[in-house]
């Protein structure tokens, strides 16, 4: 096997499938050591995370110095309440918001900012745009206001051009959630739910995004949803192999690097064990799984993941490694040019919003639940 492990069953052998999530904003020795241990793709944060813009920055650097390659940065930037940096910054306009002023350079701009905010903090990865469409089942799941049409098409063209300023900034982006939380009837934070969709409804209006997007998008991530059409056993998708390996590798020869939603939300832990999920998940096609609120279940984790098969572990690790070839290298950092950047971020939430508006922030905002909506 190529890279920078041994095809040995070490800690770090399993590790290089994880994306990790982290409890605050500094490090204690034993977390330093487990990194080191454990040596995971990267890392996701949160707003549990992000104190100040000094001290973020010097997490994400000493991250960086614990690893022995470089590491996936990533979080949810995607505007509105999945904002994680209006912890200390401005939040930019939602997804509904920009969908509803409908232009398309503010769309660019946004990604553009973005871009350059990720940059700026040494991250090179977002876990963001959301592909999904606005239907009324949003009351009731997790995307109320992150979603930029009720139209697929329209999805299509506000989605392209925010990844589009993202990228010219050398971010790389995720379109979510495949194979849709559109229909989602309940929050999958919380409960696993079902939709009952054919295959050829999800063709004609949940995928469509996915499919016409999928050259641009650089990864997907995989929903935790019920679908008995596409999986009679009852899998999740995250857990499919039906869904993965027979939808997005052979019929639409998606070669790119797919991630799990997070492995920690109520529809996996209240259904399946650690060792279950993520056998299932690497065995489906998924080639990166996010553990984003377990931090003591690193290191079993990675102890599971190293056991598998090699035959299952390589064709993921090539996809990785495709993936980490094209991150973007950290930029130097500047208070002063956050400033300068958080500056354009609300001067966009003002014209996509209105003066009056933009002053008011999203309603969860300065309120840390214990689920964070991704």
């Amino acid at each position: 096997m190529s890279g920078y492990f041994s095809t040995t069953h070490t800690l770090s052998d399993g590790g290089r499938f994880l994306i990790v999530g982290l409890p605050g904003t500094k490090l204690t020795q034993e977390q330093i050591e487990t990194i080191r241990d454990v040596q995971p793709a990267g890392f996701i944060f949160f707003s549990r995370n992000l104190e100040n813009p000094v001290g973020f920055r010097n997490l994400v650097d000493t991250l960086r110095s614990l690893l022995n390659h470089e590491p996936i940065l990533t979080i949810d930037q995607e505007g509105g309440r999945v904002s994680r940096f209006k912890v200390f910054g401005s939040e930019p306009p939602s997804a509904k918001d920009l969908g509803e002023k409908g232009d398309i350079a503010l769309l660019w701009a946004h990604g553009e900012l973005t871009g350059k905010l990720l940059r700026l903090f040494g991250l090179n990865y977002n876990l963001a745009p959301v592909l999904d469409f606005e239907t009324t089942e949003q009351e009731h799941n997790s995307l109320k206001g992150r979603t930029f049409a009720s139209d697929p098409h329209s999805v299509c063209s506000f989605a392209k051009a925010f990844i589009e300023g993202m990228h010219s900034q050398g971010i790389l982006c995720c379109g979510k959630h495949f194979p849709g939380y559109s229909f989602a009837q309940c929050d999958p934070h919380l409960e696993l739910p079902q939709v009952f969709k054919t295959k050829k409804e999800l063709e004609a209006s949940e995928w469509l995004p996915f499919k016409n997007l999928q050259n641009l998008c650089d990864s997907f991530m995989i929903a935790h949803i019920r679908n008995l059409n596409l999986d009679p056993e009852g899998l999740p998708a995250s857990l499919s192999f039906r869904t993965i390996q027979d939808v997005l590798r052979k019929e639409w020869n998606y070669t790119k690097l797919l991630v799990s939603d997070d492995i920690d939300m109520g529809a996996i832990i209240h259904h399946y064990s650690l060792k279950n999920t993520l056998e299932l998940s690497l065995k489906a096609g998924v080639d990166i799984l996010l553990l984003c609120h377990r931090f003591p279940l690193i290191r079993e984790a990675a102890s599971i993941l190293s056991s598998l098969p090699e035959t299952i572990k390589e064709a993921a690790w090539q996809r990785i490694e495709n993936f980490r070839k094209r991150l973007a290298p950290p930029l130097s950092f500047s208070l002063s040019e956050f400033q300068s950047i958080d500056s354009e971020i609300y001067s966009l939430r003002e014209k996509v919003l209105g003066k009056e508006r933009a002053k008011l922030r999203a309603p969860e905002d300065g309120k840390r639940s214990p689920v964070e909506i991704y």
